[in-house]
């Protein structure tokens, strides 16, 4: 029989490199390049801190369950890269701009498991108010421009959405809520203006009872969000921007649980006077850089 000679020590040295290296020729250049620094940095990982077998098989379990938790309302994946940091750090890198000045585009922040592609549209000073509620209704403004020229975008989509008054997104809450229930799709004017009727938002909990919610509890941290408004603003000459607004007025500003919060996104709900539909007001301009030209030539085919 024929003999093979193995390297059984676990701490070779060259391990890493050769899982790595069993990546076949045909693997696609980035593929290689991010699955290489994943497989070097979990190795590195579990070296650093002498990795046990119950701990790897704990984390496996905890990846499982992530997956049997999940479905079509529920993004644990998504809401473990929250916790973690990672979505925010990864819209960080994707954002990041350099200006010659203090001056910089509305900031952005992540997306988050709860927006729809099934908002509905609406007009300019129509409500996103569908159901009942214990809020506090507010007429929310302001103007879409171009970051360097100041000038106004007509034509731009502010896509709006927002947990209700219970803490809860329509799809978590539909014996409360109907269908699409604080969400809407606006068009800015000519003078690139959007107007609308929302709730001043509530503070809420992330689910604790999934892998997040251990996750939390192991880490000694508290599961709540600051107060939000969602925006997502998009028009086909500019870069979109994803991003959230929060009341100055929230305790959790300075402990969100998943990151989110920036200085410029802080924002400041004040009383509202003759307008018997609402008793706050929010006005908050939004700056959008342009795309390349390349890129505006692509977004119009």
């Amino acid at each position: 029989m024929a003999s093979h000679t193995f390297e059984t020590s676990s701490l070779e040295p060259d391990f890493t490199q050769r899982v790595i290296n069993a990546s076949g020729p045909k693997t696609e250049a980035r593929t290689r390049e991010v699955i290489s620094a994943l497989i070097k940095h979990v190795h590195d990982f579990a070296r650093e801190v002498d990795l046990t077998v119950d701990e790897w098989m704990a984390g496996v379990k905890f990846i499982n369950e992530i997956g049997q938790i999940s479905d079509s309302k529920r993004n644990e994946g998504q809401r473990i890269s929250d916790v973690i940091g990672l979505e925010s750090l990864v819209d960080e890198i994707a954002h990041s701009m350099m200006t010659k000045s203090d001056d910089i585009p509305t900031s952005s922040t992540i997306l988050g498991p709860f927006w729809s592609p099934n908002a509905p549209w609406r007009q300019n000073g129509e409500s996103i108010i569908q159901s009942p509620h214990q809020g506090n209704v507010s007429l929310m403004h302001g103007i879409v421009t171009d970051f360097e020229t100041k000038k106004p975008i007509a034509n731009a989509v502010v896509d709006i959405w927002q947990a209700s008054s219970n803490g809860k997104y329509d799809f978590q809450d539909p014996d409360n809520q109907s269908d699409n229930n604080l969400r809407g799709k606006f068009k800015t004017d000519s003078e690139g203006k959007y107007w609308y009727y929302c709730l001043k938002p509530t503070a809420y909990s992330l689910p604790t009872d999934g892998p997040a919610g251990q996750l939390l509890r192991m880490l000694d941290r508290h599961p709540m969000r600051p107060a939000h408004i969602h925006l997502m603003v998009s028009h086909p000459d500019y870069r979109p921007v994803t991003t959230q607004l929060f009341p100055e007025d929230d305790p959790y500003l300075t402990t969100d649980t998943v990151f989110a919060v920036k200085p410029d996104l802080v924002v400041k709900f004040t009383p509202l006077k003759g307008d018997k539909e609402a008793e706050l007001e929010l006005n908050y301009d939004i700056r959008l850089p342009k795309k390349p030209r390349k890129e505006q030539q692509s977004s119009h085919l």
